[in-house]
């Protein structure tokens, strides 16, 4: 270990993990454990309000709520592209011993978060009517995604921000201060669903208002926490415009936005198949699905955001015993967690289903058939959104970018198009697995080309 990274480590407690340390499967899982929750409970805020709407309001303002939040959690995109990309190269500054330059890199791309984020707030609240419309909303179910998606909108900056303290709580060694302002964001959103809901009878405007106050929790405390006196690696403070610093988190990050960002329009390109195929029922059935997803694929966003600091650390520390490391850890933990997490999926299918849908035996019917499918595509995921977030923290923004455009754009968009010709709905369920299939194939040749280059092994 160099002298820059003992000083480093001279500054923190003994009982802390820290970047700078050999990581053996013990303290990486440690470590990792705390994204991996956070990313849970971050999940919770379209999990929970679909429960509740399902099973208090109706089905029609639950096909509304699936409509317009892809919407929603696409303006919340640039949170990931700021906080992965600006959490890698924060990284890599700290492992060159550059403490004070880290700190301003971290509070420009911050307050260039909260900026941008507030303009996007405004346009989607204003054009909400236009949105809806132009995602197959008629009727009563133009009128629930508007009221939904406008209280949603207004919440779009705290969103933002807490997708980007999420990425940076782990380089500033505080994930788990991230985990338990997320546990209590998650609650709130909890808590106030079934108050709104349940009790008072907002229905999906108390939805929107419940998922609006959680996300204000999980934005608001860390900007709270960064700006006053802490004993983590940043803080925020006076900066300067840099423009290529804000360039180069932006093409770094451009994986993890574009990976977000796709998966909003492919999720509205599947409802459009659905609309065709199956009906209102169709898109309740995928929107369940999407529900489930998101606790598995948390598992595999919580790792990748939990151990891309530390690689980025070692990179920039020239230390490539240590990526040889992370990099076999990443592989075995990866491939053993798909065989789990699809086998899990595949036995807790029908109760998982019956959560959102044991009211209608028709609608439990097509969701299970089509959670069947899909869940094979949990198979690859795994390796392939670590492989995203490995070249990321690498500062290969090119290459990670690469697998998530092709990954979750164009492979599967091509999928969700020609597959329903052949095999029906079954060809929508199936759209992914073929997705997964293809970026497997493409991250492995890209780990294969640039080893060379990294040394990674």
């Amino acid at each position: 270990m160099n002298l820059r990274n003992q000083n480093i480590k001279k500054e923190q407690p003994e009982n802390r993990i820290q970047l700078s340390d050999h990581f053996t499967y013990g303290r990486l899982l440690r470590f990792v454990l705390s994204p991996v929750l956070m990313m849970m409970f971050t999940s919770l805020y379209s999990i929970v309000d679909g429960f509740f709407v399902s099973n208090f309001v109706g089905k029609t303002p639950f096909a509304a709520v699936n409509l317009i939040m892809p919407v929603a959690m696409a303006l919340g995109t640039i949170g990931f592209m700021i906080g992965t990309g600006g959490s890698a190269l924060v990284s890599m500054m700290l492992g060159q011993g550059k403490k004070d330059l880290a700190n301003q890199y971290f509070s420009l791309l911050v307050y260039t978060a909260a900026v941008l984020s507030l303009l996007l707030s405004v346009l989607g609240f204003v054009f909400t009517p236009q949105i809806s419309a132009a995602l197959g909303a008629e009727g009563e179910l133009l009128d629930n995604c508007i009221l939904y998606g406008r209280i949603l909108f207004l919440s779009t900056m705290p969103f933002v921000l807490q997708n980007v303290f999420n990425s940076f709580f782990v380089t500033a060694e505080k994930p788990e201060l991230s985990l338990k302002i997320s546990v209590f964001a998650g609650c709130t959103n909890i808590v106030l669903d079934f108050l709104f809901i349940a009790v008072f009878h907002w229905g999906i405007a108390g939805a929107a208002l419940a998922t609006a106050m959680g996300q204000m929790v999980g934005g608001v405390i860390p900007l709270i926490y960064f700006f006053k006196k802490n004993d983590s690696l940043l803080r925020l403070t006076k900066t300067k415009f840099t423009g290529s610093v804000l360039l180069k988190t932006c093409v770094n990050g451009s994986s993890e936005m574009v990976s977000n960002l796709s998966a909003s329009v492919v999720n509205i390109l599947y409802n459009f198949q659905l609309m065709h195929l199956a009906g209102e029922n169709g898109v309740a059935a995928y929107g369940i699905i999407m529900y489930v997803n998101f606790i598995f694929m948390a598992v595999y966003l919580g790792y990748s955001i939990g151990s891309s600091p530390i690689v980025s650390y070692h990179y920039g520390a020239g230390n490539d015993g240590e990526l040889k490391n992370l990099f076999r850890k990443g592989w075995a933990l990866m491939g053993g967690g798909g065989i789990f997490l699809t086998l899990l999926a595949e036995l807790l299918n029908l109760p998982l289903v019956k959560i959102f849908a044991g009211y209608d035996a028709e609608l439990s019917a097509i969701t299970s058939r089509g959670f069947r499918l899909y869940a094979l595509a949990f198979l690859l995921m795994g390796i392939n959104i670590w492989g995203s977030a490995f070249f990321t923290a690498l500062n290969n923004g090119v290459v990670s970018a690469a697998i998530s455009f092709l990954r979750s754009l164009v492979f599967q968009i091509t999928a969700v198009f020609f597959l329903p010709l052949v095999l029906g709905i079954d060809g929508v369920w199936l759209a992914i697995v073929a997705a997964e299939l293809l970026a497997a194939v493409l991250t492995v040749c890209f780990f294969a080309a640039k080893r060379k280059k990294y040394h990674y092994f």
